[in-house]
């Protein structure tokens, strides 16, 4: 079992960036797919992200496509989140959890879910 911690969370303008991290320790974070959800007061978790136990096959959701990068670095048993252009509707609060296969993007297939951290848009 994985456990997670994300950092990097704060309070940013309409179009800038941050770069959220999350750090596993325990466990076996090379052979597991890594993915970020989000969730916002009164939403439903949804998904932002995955990428594949080796960093070749990435999956975004149609929201952040194009604006969001996510990566993970095995050697230092870390996964990250470049976000740019960020925008309101990205305020939430972003976790890290593991799966078995990157192209999962319900959360019920996600597992060792990090504390979350928070990502505040507002001018």
């Amino acid at each position: 079992q994985l456990r997670l911690v994300e950092t990097g969370g704060g309070l940013v303008q309409p179009g800038d960036s941050l770069k959220l991290s999350c750090v596993a320790s325990g466990g076996t974070f090379r052979n597991s797919a890594m993915g970020w959800f989000r969730q916002a007061p009164g939403n439903e978790r949804e998904f932002v992200a995955s990428i594949n136990w080796s960093g070749t096959m990435t999956y975004y959701a149609d929201s952040v496509q194009g604006r969001f990068t996510i990566s993970r670095d095995n050697a230092k048993r870390a996964l990250f989140l470049q976000m740019d252009s960020l925008n309101a509707e990205d305020t939430a609060v972003y976790y890290c959890a593991a799966a078995n296969f990157a192209f999962d993007r319900s959360p019920d297939e996600y597992r060792d879910w990090g504390q979350g951290t928070q990502v505040t848009v507002s001018s």
